[in-house]
């Protein structure tokens, strides 16, 4: 296979539970209100999976519907990337599930556990093979159903974060579109800042973990939110610097979904317009790694992305883990 001169996204799709669930829902669960969760975070509702929901299915009617919109095979796929840290269970990979499910040949497919940067280091992947020439089509996939780890007795997470699935079909497009340049980070030393106890081999499940609510989502948030506007902030500079683009050259950008408070901080400190910027994290709340892929869907669909707008990406998430993306659309 030739090498290919850039990457760019080919189509789009996604994946909601139909399941609403308002602030006013939450009230009725958890010592907390809709004033309270609106002014901290900006999230008015967020979508739940059905029990019989399962990651690899949502993840499977995303990965069609993108298909479709590229005008791509399953069969023709040379790789699936699943980013989730909710993955149907712990062996195999949800993405060995969505190759089957897609009818896809057996090609080379994996999990990547990034949690809300995933999308973007999975679209840093599909960009370096698809440059290089070792494939042509990728499929990356960002799934959560957090909704399956919040303890709702602990309204400082479980108003956070819902359910929902992205994907984008990634090959080769003719400059100036593709990709202009990514970085991705990982500092470890934030972890316990957000992370899920037991289930692992630290922590193996026991009656005693389930008894003390180890297996839910754990944060600090204060902690979080300092490191995560000044990440987002340093590491978006970076990327369009080394693209050579300003920020008023930008048409768009697309934050990972986290907290209205840190969208609006980093705007600010970029100096962007808010009609340049895009949130949807009233309807969706935090999904996690399905953020970015969910808003770029939308922004495809509703025609706010247009061919040839600059794009700007950048997510921070637990590891902790962050990054930035720049694209011609």
């Amino acid at each position: 296979m030739s090498q290919a001169t850039a990457a760019g996204i080919l189509g789009t799709g996604s994946a909601l539970p139909d399941k609403v669930i308002t602030n006013f829902d939450l009230e009725k669960m958890v010592d907390t209100s809709d004033q309270w969760i609106t002014e901290r975070t900006g999230i008015k509702e967020r979508r739940q999976a059905a029990p019989c929901d399962y990651t690899s299915a949502l993840c499977i009617r995303a990965g069609r519907e993108a298909l479709k919109r590229a005008g791509v095979e399953p069969r023709e796929l040379d790789m699936i990337i699943c980013s989730t840290i909710s993955p149907d269970m712990p062996l195999p990979a949800t993405a060995a599930f969505i190759q089957h499910g897609l009818g896809a040949r057996n090609i080379w497919s994996f999990d990547l556990a990034a949690a809300c940067s995933g999308f973007l280091f999975g679209m840093t992947l599909a960009d370096q093979f698809i440059r290089s020439g070792r494939t042509r089509y990728v499929l990356v996939v960002g799934a959560e159903l957090l909704s399956r780890f919040l303890d709702y007795q602990d309204r400082s997470t479980c108003v956070l974060f819902g359910d929902g699935v992205a994907a984008g079909v990634f090959g080769p497009v003719s400059p100036p579109a593709g990709i202009l340049a990514t970085e991705m980070h990982t500092d470890g030393q934030y972890a316990g800042h957000l992370y899920i106890p037991a289930g692992g081999t630290v922590r193996p499940a026991t009656c005693e973990t389930v008894k003390a609510r180890q297996h839910y989502i754990k944060m600090k948030g204060n902690e979080l939110f300092k490191v995560a506007v000044r990440s987002l902030e340093d590491v978006s500079r970076r990327v369009l610097e080394s693209a050579g683009i300003t920020v008023d050259q930008l048409d768009l950008f697309i934050p990972h979904q986290a907290n209205q408070r840190i969208t609006d901080a980093v705007r600010e400190r970029l100096g962007l317009k808010p009609d340049k910027v895009f949130s949807n994290i009233d309807r969706i709340g935090n999904t996690s790694s399905a953020s970015i892929p969910l808003c770029l869907d939308e922004c495809a669909r509703s025609g706010r992305l247009k061919k040839g707008d600059l794009v700007l990406m950048s997510a921070f998430g637990a590891g902790v883990t962050w990054g930035a993306a720049l694209m011609r659309w």
